[in-house]
C-alpha cells in the first residue's frame, strides 16, 4: 500500500465524477447487509457534472445499494453548489463538504516523536527473512521507510512506525517471526537453504529459540511504540485545544467527522 501511494503522481486534468462513482458502486465488492456502514468520498475542484456519465444517476444507484456518497468540493461553498457537488450528495443521503485544498494539515511535534522514529529502526532488526522473496521484500520495507522519511517534518515516519507496531502490519510471506504465528506454520518444514545464515547452523531447538528471542524483542518494541503513541495523541489533543484549531477545512478532519456521524447512525460505537 505504501509503495502504491508514494508512486501516485498527478498533473491535473478532467474530473469525471459520475464515472468514478459508477465504477466504485459497480466494481467494488460491497457488503450486502443493510446494517453495514458503506460510503464513498469523492473530492475535486471542477464541476461535478463533467464527463459522459450522469453523476446524479450514479449517486442514486449508489444509495439503492446502501452506499452513501459524500462530496468534497475544494473551493468555496457557492462554487461547489453551482458545480453540482451538493446535489450529488443530497440524492445519495451524503454530506456536502467544503475544504481549502491549499491548507496543509497542521503537524504538531511531540516529545515522543524522536523515540518512536528510533524504535522503528530497532523494529526492523527483528525481521528474519526467509525464502526467495525475502531480499526484495526487506529492501521494499526499507524503501518505504525512506519514502516516509522524506516527509518526516509532517510526521510520516512516526505514523509508519505506529502502523508497523500494530496488528495490521504482517509479513508472514517472508518474515519467520510473523510466519511462526500462523496456524499451520511448521519451522521444521522450512528448507535450510531458505533460512537466513544466522539460523542455518542451528539445530531445531536453536532455531526455535532464535525466533522466540526475536519475537519477544519485537513484541516489546511494538508495545513501547504504541504506548508512546498514546502519550503523543494526548499531547497533540491538548495542543489542539490550546490553539483552538477545529480543522474543519482540511480533508482529514472533514472525513473523520463525517464518518463518525454517519457510522454512528448505523450503530457503530467510537471510544
Amino acid at each position: 500500500v505504501s509503495e502504491e501511494l508514494f508512486g501516485l503522481r498527478t498533473n491535473g486534468g478532467q474530473e469525471y465524477c459520475g464515472a468514478v462513482v459508477q465504477r466504485a458502486v459497480e466494481d467494488l465488492q460491497w457488503d450486502p447487509s443493510g446494517d453495514t456502514y458503506k460510503a464513498v468520498f469523492i473530492a475535486g475542484n471542477e464541476p461535478f457534472t463533467q464527463g459522459p456519465v450522469d453523476p446524479l444517476k450514479s449517486c442514486k444507484a449508489a444509495i439503492t445499494k446502501g452506499v452513501i456518497v459524500n462530496t468534497i468540493h475544494c473551493g468555496t461553498a457557492a462554487e461547489g453548489i453551482d458545480g453540482g457537488w451538493q446535489k450529488g450528495s443530497k440524492v445519495a443521503d451524503g454530506s456536502y463538504l467544503v475544504i481549502d485544498s491549499n491548507k496543509a494539515v497542521v503537524h504538531i511535534e511531540a516529545p515522543q516523536d524522536a523515540e518512536i522514529v528510533k524504535l522503528n529502526d530497532e523494529l526492523n532488526k527483528t525481521y528474519v527473512g526467509y525464502g526467495a522473496e525475502a531480499p526484495a521484500a526487506a529492501a521494499n520495507q526499507a524503501a518505504q521507510d525512506a519514502n516516509a522519511a522524506r516527509f518526516a517534518s509532517g510526521g510520516a515516519l512516526g505514523q509508519r512506525a505506529v502502523v508497523k507496531a500494530s496488528a495490521n502490519y504482517r509479513n508472514s510471506r517472508w518474515d519467520l517471526v510473523d510466519a511462526s504465528k500462523e496456524k499451520d506454520f511448521d519451522l521444521a518444514r522450512v528448507k535450510e537453504a531458505d533460512l537466513p545464515k544466522e539460523m542455518q547452523g542451528l539445530d531445531e531447538a536453536g532455531r526455535k529459540a532464535f525466533l522466540d528471542t526475536k519475537a519477544r524483542e519485537r513484541g516489546a518494541l511494538q508495545a513501547r511504540i504504541l504506548d508512546l503513541n498514546q502519550q503523543r495523541d494526548a499531547f497533540v489533543a491538548a495542543k489542539h485545544r490550546e490553539l483552538a484549531q477545529d480543522g474543519k477545512d482540511t480533508l482529514d478532519t472533514a472525513m473523520a467527522d463525517t464518518v463518525r456521524k454517519q457510522a454512528a447512525a448505523k450503530g457503530v460505537q467510537f471510544e
